[in-house]
Parts: structure tokens; C-alpha cells; sequence
């Protein structure tokens, strides 16, 4: 009777001991996925700080050509104060926050493509030298900030497989792990746009 009794404590041990060390593997793989997507986040934010900072080097450069489209900068320079006052930490990353960030940062990329749609009618503007590095230096950023987007969305893929999967479902709700929101396409992006000769 006592030999039962002890094998059977020593089953409920081992098995207390082994859902206590996959309970502690499976949290720290959530925190894992939790601070990929931090600093996939992060990551994101420094392309678009870049982007910024370029953008007052552009409209500095465009000021000096005589007469040009002063809307056209004003617009851009007020795109670009909306867009640098959104600041979101990986923490406050609801669908709203991120939707509100993503319409932002549009707002900015649709300035900057007027501006440049606008130069094409100042070719001494085009062809000076400092323009051009800086219109070479926003074609390299605006790739970067693609992929550091489609990075944060691999990362939130990968953290939200983990978090929604059974079992560790549970153990993530237990611990306030929820899914999140990743970067979705422009507004409009899915109609493809219209050419005609």
C-alpha cells in the first residue's frame, strides 16, 4: 500500500514537473515573439524617422529654386509634422493606433510624390547635384521602410501563430499575451490604376 501510494506521488511529481518546465518553455517563447515584434517595430519607426529627417533636407534644397509651388512644400511640411507626431511603442500597437500611424505616414508619402511630380517642371532644380543625391537617398529609404513593413507583419505573423495556437493559447491568455495587428495595405492599393494613351 505504502509502495503505491509512493509511486503514485512520484507520478504526480513528474508530471507536475514536467508541465511546469513546458509552462516555463512555452512563456519564454512567447516573451521571444513578443520582443521580435518590438524591435521589428522599432526597426520600422528608424526608417521612418530617416524619411523625415530627409524630407527637411529635400524642402530645403527646393526652397532655393526661384518661384516654385509653395503649397506644394507647405503641404509636404505639414504632412511630415502629422507624421513625426504619431509615436507609437510596440505596446500601444491596437488596430486604431496603427491605422491612424499608417494614414499618416500615406499622407506623407502622397506630399512627397506631388513634390517630385512637381521638380519634373524645374529642370535646373532636377539636374542640380544635391537634389538628386537627396532624391536618390529617398528612393533607397522608401525601399527600406517596405521592408522593415514587411518584416514587423513576419514578425507579428510568427508571434500571433504562437499566441493563438492550442495549446499555448491558454498559457498566453493566462499571462495578458493577445494577438496584434500588423501593417495592411494602402487604402485603395487592391484597384489597379488606370493608363491611358
Amino acid at each position: 500500500m505504502k509502495g503505491t501510494r509512493n509511486l503514485t506521488l512520484l507520478i504526480i511529481g513528474a508530471f507536475v514537473l514536467i508541465l511546469g518546465v513546458w509552462g516555463c518553455n512555452g512563456y519564454n517563447g512567447v516573451v521571444k515573439q513578443d520582443e521580435n515584434v518590438k524591435k521589428a517595430w522599432n526597426n520600422v519607426n528608424t526608417e521612418y524617422q530617416k524619411r523625415a529627417d530627409l524630407v527637411g533636407q529635400l524642402v530645403n534644397t527646393v526652397k532655393g529654386a526661384a518661384n516654385f509651388e509653395q503649397t506644394t512644400l507647405t503641404n509636404l511640411v505639414e504632412a511630415r509634422a502629422k507624421a513625426t507626431s504619431i509615436n507609437l511603442t510596440a505596446d500601444e500597437l491596437t488596430p486604431e493606433n496603427i491605422a491612424k500611424f499608417q494614414a499618416a505616414q500615406g499622407q506623407m508619402s502622397g506630399a512627397l510624390s506631388r513634390l517630385l511630380a512637381v521638380v519634373e517642371n524645374y529642370p535646373d532644380l532636377k539636374a542640380t547635384q544635391n537634389f538628386l543625391q537627396l532624391q536618390g537617398q529617398l528612393e533607397g529609404i522608401e525601399n527600406e521602410v517596405r521592408n522593415s513593413r514587411k518584416n514587423f507583419n513576419e514578425a507579428i505573423n510568427t508571434y500571433n501563430v504562437k499566441v493563438r495556437s492550442f495549446p499555448m493559447n491558454m498559457l498566453a491568455g493566462m499571462f495578458g499575451f493577445k494577438s496584434k495587428e500588423g501593417f495592411k495595405a494602402d487604402e485603395g492599393a487592391e484597384k489597379a490604376p488606370k493608363v491611358e494613351f
